[in-house]
């Protein structure tokens, strides 16, 4: 199963997961808001209702094509009887069921895809699923963001191999030795440190002795939109033999060009939003 994350509603822990595209949410943790001491009775009783099982089948129906309806229909008949019970693992089995999964052991319970979860939350507490919809939210708008940010990274790691391509064709002479290439590569990379950040990748961690990784594991989402653009201009501007001190002074002007765009266009959202 993928990584477990855990949000915090009204006091109470509730685990979820993504996997093949789709979030679930710890119904038995939900459960535990209205009975602590047995979730599961909680989950059990919840399945027994006819409208629960009617829900549960058309959104199988809806979204699972091995989904067996003729299982669900035999369900759905006994649905209110005194004798009826049914559980999230019988439910699965027969219906070959992927709203639902049931996990086992210390760290276990029954997670559903989000919608469902949220359904079952209301008929918890009508409370506590608002509460756990905005929770929920949150969580995925910093997952959203922390994604954009490795985006970013990687397309500027990308666009440096462009960049030190440049440097190897025009700035490095033949039969150099690894030591003095490595010395012409994190010369020109502070080139683009200079311009961007306003010092050097030394000057950095001179000045961070405890961070760990280097300047640019540090840089706003639109540091490293901006980085990204400059490794390109700055890869064009040495194959067309333009000095360092040329290039520099013209990537500071850009630098600072840009992120005052990406600045303004980041503030007018945040004033929308």
């Amino acid at each position: 199963m993928a990584k477990t994350q855990s949000i915090i509603v009204k006091d109470t822990t509730v685990r979820s997961y993504t996997q093949n595209g789709m979030d679930y949410i710890c119904i038995t943790d939900i459960a535990r808001q209205k009975n602590a001491e047995d979730p599961n009775g909680v989950v059990g009783n919840w399945m027994r209702n006819r409208n629960t099982l009617e829900y549960l089948g058309l959104w199988e129906m809806l979204n699972n094509p091995d989904f067996n309806p003729l299982e669900f229909e035999g369900f759905r008949n006994q649905a209110g009887l005194n004798a009826f019970t049914l559980s999230p693992s019988r439910w699965i089995e027969a219906t070959h069921a992927i709203g639902l999964v049931a996990m086992s052991g210390r760290y276990g319970g029954t997670y559903a895809q989000r919608d469902i979860a949220f359904k079952f939350a209301s008929w918890v507490s009508a409370e506590f699923e608002l509460y756990l919809i905005k929770e929920f939210q949150r969580l995925k708008e910093a997952e959203q963001k922390a994604l954009g940010w490795s985006a970013k990274r990687e397309l500027a790691k990308i666009n440096y191999h462009i960049h030190t391509d440049a440097i190897k064709a025009n700035l490095i002479p033949q039969e150099i030795d690894t030591y003095h290439k490595s010395l012409i590569y994190a010369n020109e990379a502070d080139v683009l440190n200079v311009a961007l950040f306003g010092i050097t990748a030394k000057e950095w961690r001179d000045a961070h002795p405890d961070d760990k990784g280097n300047i640019r594991d540090y840089a706003t989402i639109n540091q490293l939109i901006c980085l990204s653009n400059m490794e390109n201009l700055n890869a064009v501007f040495i194959n067309e033999g333009m000095p360092q001190g040329e290039r520099i002074h013209k990537l500071n002007q850009i630098a600072i060009q840009q992120m005052t765009v990406l600045e303004n266009v980041e503030s007018k959202h945040i004033l929308k939003g």
